[in-house]
């Protein structure tokens, strides 16, 4: 066969094969009506893919936030055909009335794409459901995960989850109406790491409600992003002792490993259990908690603001010596003509004036730190002075948003010479004026993370990480570096010694103001205070840190109208500190009595009266 020929046969087998598939073709689509049929009742849906929130773990890589799958019930209106609608309310759980409502809101929204018409429901009763959403056309079930607490606590640290905002939505094109966001606390400062990112699929589904499977083989879909583990510093155990120890209480208590800055602890009291902000009744339960007279969503550890009364003393201490204006074996006598002082021995240095938390003393210190003779004006010079004690107290954090991965933290107060000027005017105050902040009154305010950080200042002997929570994110070794920035006070070192000196007195020695915190074997270095409270009984105050030898913990514990810091916030610290370092504790009836404790009930009794400043 010549070349010619070849050539038509080649041509006559393409036109022969071309022929039969368009015959083919046009059998299915034309003549064939089961074709046709097949073809009418499939639909293209898209389906979006929620990826699983990151997990939240203690420091002992024990799970302090999960996920559980839960499903949104969806609709495409333009699918829906006429459907009992009393019936389908009664197999999702949704009030008939209620069921149309959404509907028409749904269809006002788009007739083509899904909507959600119910929201979070548990993967148990979806399953119920499921089985009979092929009698209703145009409702499907899309899945996704709903957060689960298992040890049910640090509710106010871990945040939770909500709704995202229309003004949200608006404003980041990452989230979409319907989406949920973190709110408060961890799931907040981390929202970016922790929620991953969604994708899409896209599957085929017969007039039925059946999936007949992916379109196109899925080479349209995305994949699903899973959010980013959070690895924090929090001790459980410590953190559901600490909680325990303040029920019935009001405060809080926030310990910090002064090494690293990572936060053992953070309680805020009352509290409430996490799972009570989860799934459909979190819109109830919240209202709830809201209009509770306690205050319970009330974060007290970071936004509480008092006045740190006699802890304050130590800070005082410690500015005067380096700034020479006193030395360690500086006494003074505890005059109550100058400001109200309990009984206590004579404090002849500074040593037994920190241990006998004397008044009188430190109010002496202040005053030479002010009135230094620097300007022959007594005005001006009050100023000078006020000026160096201001910046010397910015180096402790005071004053500020210590930089916490939590939001909401508050910053207290420390006056200056503009916020005096403000308030009595230019040359309208002196020492005279002020001299309350000599003991931690007046104007001082502080947070009780910031008074934890000061006790880890103290332990490490002027220096101190930012606190935070989050030690690493996605893997337990990725430490996070901004945590990894050293800060010093600038004060000799040498100055510390004698302060831990009179903190370990506080705790050690007989007329310590806190002998209720000793831990038989562990040198516990601490400071009670007292802070006034004009409407009702004093707050509780006690900071502290243990080994005094090498601090592995250092905690401020704040309880509200309870009187004295000996009392009730020294025990409840050194609670926490002897199951933190021994992993026991051998003090049942100290344990006991801090249990059984009802101080709201007992505030709830308590009738303010004059009295003169007592300040321990």
């Amino acid at each position: 066969m010549n070349f010619e020929s070849r050539k038509y046969v080649l041509i006559a087998a393409v036109i022969f094969i071309s022929s039969v598939f368009i015959l083919r073709l046009f059998y299915i689509q034309v003549v064939d009506t089961k074709w046709r049929a097949e073809a009418a009742n499939m639909a293209e849906r898209k389906v979006t893919v929620y990826p699983s929130r990151g997990l939240v773990y203690d420091r002992k890589e024990r799970l302090l936030v999960a996920n559980t799958p839960v499903y949104d019930l969806m609709v495409v209106p333009k699918e829906v055909g006429p459907f009992d609608t009393i019936a389908f309310g009664e197999l999702v759980g949704v009030d008939p009335l209620e069921l149309r409502k959404r509907l028409k809101e749904a269809t006002g929204y788009s007739r083509y794409k899904p909507t959600v018409i119910e929201k979070q429901i548990p993967a148990d009763q979806f399953a119920g459901i499921s089985v009979h959403l092929h009698k209703y056309p145009g409702f499907y079930g899309q899945s996704r995960t709903l957060r689960t607490y298992p040890p049910h606590v640090a509710a106010h640290l871990l945040g939770y989850l909500s709704e995202v905002s229309p003004a949200k939505v608006e404003k980041d094109p990452y989230y979409r109406a319907g989406d949920v966001i973190g709110i408060g606390g961890l799931e907040s400062h981390y929202e970016e790491q922790l929620r991953g990112r969604r994708g899409v699929g896209y599957v085929l589904v017969d007039v039925h409600n059946n999936v007949k499977g992916p379109y196109k083989d899925g080479q349209y879909d995305t994949l699903a992003v899973e959010g980013k583990d959070l690895f924090t510093g929090i001790d459980l155990d410590m953190q559901r002792l600490g909680e325990q120890l303040m029920v019935n209480k009001k405060g809080s208590i926030v310990a910090l490993d002064p090494r690293t800055g990572e936060v053992l602890c953070l309680v805020s009291s009352p509290t409430y259990d996490p799972e009570l902000l989860v799934g459909r009744v979190r819109n109830t339960n919240y209202g709830i908690l809201q209009k509770d007279p306690i205050k319970p969503l009330f974060d007290r550890a970071l936004q509480a603001q008092y006045p740190p009364g006699s802890i304050y003393k130590i800070v005082q201490s410690l500015i005067a010596l380096d700034e020479g204006v006193i030395d360690v074996n500086t006494g003074f006598p505890c005059q109550k003509s100058l400001v109200g002082c309990h009984n206590h021995p004579g404090a002849g240095d500074i040593i037994h004036a920190i241990q006998y938390s004397c008044n009188p003393y430190f109010y002496q210190v202040f005053k030479r730190m002010v009135e230094q003779d620097k300007d022959p004006n007594r005005f001006k010079d009050a100023a000078i002075g006020m000026r160096m004690w201001h910046e010397y107290m910015l180096t402790f954090g005071l004053g500020q948003r210590l930089p916490i991965d939590l939001p909401s933290a508050k910053g207290g107060n420390i006056p200056d010479v503009a916020y005096y000027d403000r308030k009595y005017g230019k040359e309208g105050w002196a020492f005279s004026t002020i001299y309350s902040v000599s003991i931690g009154q007046g104007e001082v305010l502080v947070a009780p993370l910031q008074m934890a950080n000061l006790a880890a200042i103290f332990a490490n002997k002027g220096w101190y990480y930012d606190p935070h929570v989050v030690r690493a994110v996605g893997h337990p070794d990725s430490l996070q570096r901004k945590y990894l920035t050293k800060h010093n006070t600038g004060v000799d070192p040498k100055w510390y010694e004698p302060i831990q000196e009179g903190m370990r007195r506080v705790v050690e020695e007989p007329g310590g103001t806190a002998r209720n915190a000793r831990i038989e074997g562990i040198t516990v270095c601490g400071k009670t205070g007292t802070a006034e409270n004009p409407h009702g009984q004093d707050h509780a105050v006690f900071v502290c840190f243990a080994p005094m030898e090498d601090p592995r913990i250092a905690m401020a514990v704040y309880v509200e109208n309870s009187g004295f810091g000996g009392t009730w916030a020294a025990p409840i610290a050194s609670l926490l500190m002897e199951q933190y370092l021994t992993d026991t504790i051998k003090r049942p009836e100290v344990m006991k009595r801090m249990l059984e404790a009802d101080l709201i009930a007992k505030e709830a009794t308590f009738v303010k009266k004059p009295k003169k400043p007592r300040r321990r």
